[in-house]
């Protein structure tokens, strides 16, 4: 499933999003805010241009929920779908070119523009030209300057039902006016629903006692429902007592959601709940969390001199954030013993792909696994492999993590076509995870790879796929140990729920959440000299 690229200024954990049951605002289901991902498009336009599936054929697309297959199907009918291949990858955010090509295809419109463009973003002759032009001529979208249209632009909530709008009541009247009878669907967007639906346990007495409260309670000015509501379902989320399983008011997951685009305000380190202490996963790339001399493993006892103990997970994280150009004095406890660490919040933005050569040897870093990782670094391997190096380093050290997709497509650079990346196992099945490339790298091209505390979540499946197949020679330290799955859904109040409904395993079967993944050959950081990257690259000299 999936969804997201991760980064954070005091951040919540990074995880492997599979692709969401998501339920939003707006006529069709759209995000009123932000960006439209593939999936939340394919049922708005399916409900848009009120299709129906008639068939019950397998879809050939891989790891398609059920709650999206009807939608998925009913527009894959209409051919409508063929521009994203065999991986509809219904978490990514849609583009405006994918989006206009969909909805030009469901509106009899494919074919219909002469090919010819102006924009430099737009190849002429193509069925994305015609596309375009019918976008023009139909005003679905604007060009976002006169030399180029931005196909390749994130296709907004706004835009997305502007276009719709326009699209379906053309559509409509064109199936009046040639008597077509296709019966009328609506697919609604909500939460997949059993047969069997579950009690909310005590639910008798929260009805009374809300009724109380609302009938007798003498400070009426105080009571409100929607913190009633709130804090209910917040003490039902916490009793779980699961540091992954979140449930975020409508401001904290505008926060999350902003978090999960790659840039917030904060001190720039991936955190986590340990035994209900706030603690460092890793502190960011350049962030101000890693000039300031945090480490992985650092216990945040207190900001500003006021206690963390005792708060909630996010309380505790709103302690330390704070807007940029501010200053923070951390209490820290480092192996037993504590100091005070002062630092600057800031913007902070992470990077995701770094590649050098040194002595011969091809260095690729990889800073989170975000979409420049899976959209990118595949044509950054295919260069680099060119070059002929004597060996790649993959180095993942204090890679937080990020997109399950993105993990696979960087362990496809090394091992064959339909090797096994990973097993995602929830209460009810059980799947494997895939490449579908063939390798840039011959297996001749030895490969280390760089691992430390905190590498996590995704880095750990590709440390995992790699050590099972002894593809990679692991050289650093044990990794953190983060193998579960969420899956975020959201409300129509913009109100959210991270949730985990799975685990993941190595291609083994190796169990990784908790227990991390050991290094073939452990060698401590230095601050003073890398002495893990110096191993790997001696390791390549031979």
């Amino acid at each position: 499933m999936p969804t997201l690229h991760h980064i954070s200024a005091v951040f919540l954990s990074l995880t492997i999003l599979l692709q969401p049951a998501m339920v939003f605002a707006g006529e069709w289901g759209l995000p009123d805010t932000g960006d439209v991902s593939r999936g939340a498009f394919i049922r708005a336009v399916a409900r848009a241009f009120e299709l129906q599936a008639h068939g019950n054929d397998a879809l050939p697309y891989r790891r398609i929920s059920k709650d999206m297959i009807e939608a998925v199907r009913a527009v894959h009918e209409r051919d409508a779908l063929s521009i994203f291949g065999k991986d509809l990858r219904l978490a990514a955010a849609i583009t405006r070119g994918e989006s206009i090509q969909i909805t030009a295809k469901l509106a009899g419109l494919g074919q219909s523009g002469d090919g010819k463009t102006n924009f430099r973003d737009v190849r002429d002759d193509t069925a994305l030209a015609r596309s375009v032009d019918v976008a023009i001529d139909q005003e679905w979208l604007v060009p976002v300057r006169s030399t180029q249209f931005g196909v390749t632009r994130t296709l907004t909530g706004k835009e997305a039902e502007k276009m719709l709008k326009k699209a379906s009541g053309r559509a409509g009247q064109q199936r009046k006016e040639s008597g077509d009878s296709m019966t009328s669907q609506t697919i609604r967007i909500k939460l997949p629903v059993k047969e069997k639906t579950t009690v909310v346990p005590k639910s008798d007495i929260l009805q009374t006692v809300w009724q109380l409260i609302n009938d007798e309670y003498l400070y009426q000015d105080k009571v409100s429902a929607d913190e009633a509501a709130y804090g209910a379902i917040e003490g039902m989320v916490e009793s779980l007592d699961d540091p992954y399983t979140t449930f975020f008011r409508p401001v904290k997951a505008q926060n999350f959601r902003n978090q999960i685009k790659g840039e917030v305000t904060g001190i720039g380190a991936q955190v986590e709940d340990k035994a209900g202490v706030l603690t460092i996963v890793t502190p960011l790339r350049g962030s101000p969390a890693e000039k300031a001399g945090l480490l992985p493993g650092d216990e945040i006892l207190a900001a500003d001199d006021v206690s963390l103990a005792g708060l909630s997970f996010l309380d505790a994280v709103e302690k330390v954030r704070g807007p940029k150009g501010s200053t923070v004095k951390l209490t820290i406890r480092r192996n037993g013993t504590e100091l005070s660490v002062s630092v600057m919040r800031d913007i902070v933005t992470v990077p995701e792909i770094e590649v050098t050569m040194q002595e011969g040897v091809g260095i690729v870093r990889i800073m989170q696994f975000g979409q420049a990782t899976d959209t990118k670094l595949r044509a950054e391997m295919e260069k680099l492999a060119l070059s002929k190096p004597k060996g790649v380093i993959l180095d993942l050290r204090n890679n937080p993590g990020g997109l399950e997709h993105a993990a696979t497509m960087v362990v496809s650079n090394f091992l064959p076509k339909g090797s096994i990346v990973s097993i995602i196992k929830s209460r009810t099945s059980s799947e494997e995870h895939k490449t579908a490339d063939h390798p840039t790298f011959d297996v001749t091209v030895p490969l280390v790879l760089l691992i430390n505390g905190g590498s996590a979540s995704a880095s750990e499946i590709v440390a995992g796929a790699l050590q099972d197949t002894k593809r990679a020679i692991l050289v650093g330290e044990k990794t953190f140990g983060k193998g579960t799955v969420q899956a975020v859904l959201q409300f129509n109040d913009q109100s959210s729920l991270k949730l985990t409904i799975a685990e993941w395993l190595t291609p083994l079967g190796r169990k990784i959440d908790k227990v991390g993944i050991e290094p073939d050959i452990k060698v401590v950081y230095s601050t003073e000299r890398d002495e893990q990257m110096l191993k790997a690259l001696d390791l390549l000299r031979r």
